[in-house]
């Protein structure tokens, strides 16, 4: 379970402090799905950061299965059990897709290993072993690649930053896919920030930040009507028709 206890964090902006995230207190249960959402330059994505360890928390604590993580550094954090995907994944020329994979896992993978990651996440293995993880790689398949990397070894808790964010519709649904096959098995806690109705849709509870503090927070059946009441939520049907 993670506990996330009065959270703050603050930046400097030409010599005045902003809090981005403000006194934020929330938890996670085991196996639980968690979808953020809420307007854009919230605090979302700067929530996401802190609890990885991206950035460093000003104020609060975050526990972690009873374990008090607040001082770790970002490989502690993934050592004690967090997986992490970008809203926009590096890229690394030079390096292939196999060995990516094994970095993740901490370990060498086999090619049969490194096979079944990336036809878990629809890509084809035999096409994309060998390729290197640069610009040659469409957002669709670098977010798909992402989430491979991340499932490379077991986590406590996974947080997805947008991963609707620059991709098709036809890769939009093979992540949902992939995370209603994630979430089923219960075996990771996930929170997942997005505007997507299609994923908030899979949440088990909502969390709604506005103005870096949460606006609401509960269960789906209690926020999801109030936000497609807002229109808060997106639909990636009506967005590709739009081309965006």
């Amino acid at each position: 379970m993670l506990e996330v206890k009065n959270l703050t964090f603050k930046v400097d902006e030409n010599g005045v402090e902003r809090s981005i995230v403000k006194d934020i207190s929330f938890q996670v249960e085991d196996g639980e799905m968690l979808v953020i959402t809420g307007p854009n330059g919230g605090g979302k994505s700067s929530l996401a950061k802190v609890l990885m360890g991206i950035e460093d928390a000003d104020e609060g604590r975050i526990v972690l299965d009873g374990e008090d993580i607040t001082d770790y550094d970002i490989s502690h954090r993934a050592d004690a059990g967090i997986g992490f995907a970008f809203q926009q994944p590096p890229r690394f020329k030079g390096m292939t897709v196999d060995k990516l994979l094994s970095l993740a896992a901490g370990r060498p993978l086999t090619e049969p290993e490194c096979c079944k990651m990336l036809s878990g996440v629809g890509l084809c293995a035999r096409e994309y072993i060998k390729r290197e993880v640069d610009a040659t790689l469409s957002g669709g398949e670098m977010k798909r690649l992402e989430i491979a990397t991340v499932l490379a070894k077991p986590h406590k808790l996974c947080i997805f930053d947008e991963p609707e964010a620059g991709i098709d519709l036809w890769s939009f649904s093979m992540l949902v896919q992939q995370f209603e096959r994630i979430h089923k098995k219960k075996e990771e806690s996930l929170i997942l920030i997005s505007h997507q109705e299609r994923i908030i849709q899979m949440a088990d509870r909502i969390m709604v930040i506005e103005d870096g503090k949460i606006g609401a927070i509960g269960t789906r059946d209690e926020i999801l009507p109030n936000l497609l009441s807002e229109g808060q939520c997106a639909c990636m049907d009506r967005q590709q028709e739009g081309g965006n």
